[in-house]
């Protein structure tokens, strides 16, 4: 694997295909939005933890597509990226991490529901909840393995 502690603080185009940690950019991408999908496919109901949770889902899955295009074209060669990038990541563990918990809870009192009140349209939808706490659960641990890296790789710039 490319340092990115040698030469640039910061890969850019196609070496962050090869680069630790921004090779997580392809897995974030796609479990967050799993996580968007699954939510955004079953009836989002109670409003209020849902709501978070999809606003945290498309927020980190534009703005993860953002930096992956702004890290591809080499837009990231200023020496505020390293910064930028760590705040980043820290600020999508935080928003998922608060976002998985919320799941895990509406999960939980759906399936607490479907063994009162068994239809298949209320276990479709607890079967996609737990799919979509798996996904965030996965995701929040891609975005904090980058986040560590990113503030390490930060402290060496």
């Amino acid at each position: 694997m490319a340092s990115t502690t040698s030469g640039d603080a910061l890969p850019s185009g196609g070496r962050i295909f090869t680069s630790f940690p921004d090779i997580f950019f392809i897995p974030e991408f796609v479990f967050g939005g799993l996580v968007w999908i699954l939510v955004a496919s079953a009836k989002v109901d109670p409003a209020n933890p849902l709501g978070w949770v999809m606003f945290v889902s498309i927020f980190c899955f534009v703005m993860t597509t953002l930096w992956f295009f702004i890290f591809l074209c080499g837009g990231n060669q200023s020496s505020i990226w390293p910064a930028l990038d760590a705040g980043y990541h820290f600020v999508a563990v935080v928003f998922f991490l608060s976002a998985s918990v919320d799941l895990a809870y509406v999960t939980y009192g759906t399936g607490q529901l479907a063994q009162v009140l068994p239809t298949a349209e209320l276990l479709k939808i607890y079967r996609l909840y737990i799919s979509a706490v798996v996904m965030s659960y996965v995701a929040t641990l891609l975005y904090f393995v980058h986040a560590i890296f990113s503030a390490i790789r930060w402290k060496r710039s």
